[in-house]
């Protein structure tokens, strides 16, 4: 389970290579490097780190051949979704809106023409802390 969790942990941190993250003790970075601080935590902490470093060899595997080598070097691509796969998770969306869009802009109230100066609520004219 391990090394599944660390290759998409990569995926992820090269996506967001500038994001900042904080780890343990406060200790802030960039994403990017979260992955190898894991690995390097472990290895300090007494614990194997051949599950982390199998993670991070997977997820870069990944990485660069879904993404890597052919977008940015002009390769043919070597990993492909298999199309069961889009049977059971359509590759559409629908159904349920909303997610990662922008809500939609309310309309303005009108506001009164007359008497109102802009504002709707005529709360007073307050005080000033501190004064006499």
């Amino acid at each position: 389970m391990i090394p599944m969790i660390m290759s998409v942990l990569y995926v992820w941190a090269q996506f967001n290579k500038e994001t900042i993250v904080s780890f343990w003790f406060g200790t802030r970075f960039k994403a990017h490097y979260l992955p190898w601080v894991i690995l390097v935590f472990n290895f300090i902490i007494g614990g194997s780190f051949v599950n982390e470093l199998t993670g991070n060899l997977v997820g870069h595997l990944y990485f660069f051949l879904m993404f890597k080598y052919p977008m940015d070097l002009g390769g043919r691509c070597f990993l492909s979704t298999p199309e069961f796969l889009y049977r059971f998770f359509p590759n559409t969306r629908g159904g349920v809106t909303g997610f990662g869009v922008p809500p939609p802009r309310r309309p303005v109230p009108q506001e009164p023409a007359a008497g109102g100066g802009g504002r709707r609520h005529n709360w007073g004219q307050g005080f000033r802390l501190g004064g006499e």
